[in-house]
């Protein structure tokens, strides 16, 4: 026998305290594990956080989705997209601290500002389309929000808010979205060793591991001496720091296994043993006075840019620039598409073309080797002592 779920509103009462102000309380029924329903309570806020009931009542939204999740739709639709946000950044945001201070950040500077109020389904494409093509924002920057919004809309498919398969965001187009307002910038071989001339250790070292690897600065300032394998000729980039605090890398197809050509392995077997970090669990590039990972931020700003400037390349010199430039040179080896994504450990098809099947190691290693070349000018046959002497 079908037993309708009677959909629960919960009861807030202003409770009185002896010391400062009042604060609202809400209770409700939430079953357990065994199925028992049990009397709950939270305090949501005093009086100065909320100063009405109906500010109060709003707050509960987000619990109460979740406690209606098997009441009928109808019922819950009167939620706010408010509430849809709350649930969304408590139950489904990315642990990742880069991606979840992106969404956050957009969710407060643009989101809720604009449709925080609206019930779930008052929310219109057409709507939300004029909205963000009315934003001061680049095209790249609008499709992040999009997507954020689409991806709490499919939240609300799956938590039974609304219909499956009709998520209004579906049908928002963000124009030029896919393309950049400027061009990335791309260095010469004659650029890049002009800049160099200008950075000092442990920045120059990390700028030759930037163009020779391809990776995110991110993932540089994520490694660890451990991450080495000198004998395979391997380094494992598995992880990622941004803001001071380490992370996952950027997607499943980030972590992997890149080559490691001699010439720089040489450089950074110098730095090791210049570094006063050498332990396995050490940061690679480690501020000497912490022991920690540096902030790329303060790095950009005091020695890429700087140094950009000394080397007359402009303002628009950045970390990532060094990803373009590792990208577009492969493409002067006539490195197949397929062994470029792999290099560049695309995790899209549209990134770079995936053309051909699985890259052999050793084609993506002559491939890499050729880009390392340009970096260091000698060949491989070239003994380590020139090699070293080539760029120190």
């Amino acid at each position: 026998m079908f037993v309708r779920t009677r959909y629960q509103y919960g009861s807030l009462r202003l409770r009185k305290r002896e010391r400062g102000p009042d604060v609202w309380e809400f209770r409700y029924y939430e079953t357990d594990s065994q199925g028992q329903r049990k009397r709950q309570s939270v305090i949501l806020g005093d009086r100065n956080l909320y100063a009405t009931e109906t500010q109060a009542r709003k707050a509960t939204q987000a619990l109460l989705l979740r406690l209606n999740g098997e009441s009928p739709r109808a019922e819950v639709e009167a939620a706010s997209f408010g509430a849809l946000l709350d649930r969304y950044i408590e139950q489904e945001l990315s642990e990742r601290y880069s991606t979840r201070k992106s969404h956050l950040s957009n969710i407060r500077v643009h989101i809720r500002p604009r449709w925080g109020e609206y019930p779930v389904d008052k929310l219109k494409p057409m709507a939300m389309e004029q909205w963000l093509r009315d934003l001061s924002l680049a095209p790249k920057s609008k499709t992040h929000i999009r997507g954020i919004m689409h991806l709490v809309f499919k939240c609300a498919e799956r938590w039974g808010i609304i219909e499956l398969g009709k998520n209004p965001v579906s049908l928002v187009r963000v124009k030029n979205g896919s393309k950049r307002l400027k061009r990335p910038r791309v260095l010469t071989v004659d650029e890049f060793f002009e800049l160099l001339k200008h950075l000092g250790e442990p920045y120059r070292t990390m700028v030759l591991v930037a163009q020779c690897l391809g990776l995110r600065v991110s993932e540089i300032l994520g490694l660890q001496w451990g991450d080495f394998n000198f004998e395979n000729r391997s380094v494992l980039v598995q992880r990622s720091v941004v803001g001071g605090r380490v992370d996952d890398v950027k997607t499943e197809y980030s972590r992997d296994d890149v080559p490691l050509d001699p010439r720089l392995a040489e450089v950074l077997l110098r730095w090791h043993a210049a570094s006063i970090f050498q332990r396995d669990e050490d940061w690679l590039f480690a501020n000497p006075v912490t022991g920690k990972p540096y902030y790329q931020e303060s790095l950009q700003k005091s020695q890429i840019k700087r140094a950009a400037k000394l080397a007359g390349l402009g303002e628009e010199i950045g970390w990532h620039t060094f990803r373009h430039t590792y990208r577009s040179w492969l493409d002067e080896t006539g490195a197949p598409m397929k062994v470029q994504q792999e290099l560049m450990r695309h995790a899209s098809i549209q990134t770079t073309m995936n053309v051909y099947g699985r890259a052999m190691t050793e084609t993506k290693r002559r491939a890499n080797s050729q880009v390392v070349g340009l970096v260091f000018g000698p060949t491989p046959q070239d003994s380590p002592n020139e090699v070293v002497a080539a760029v120190a």
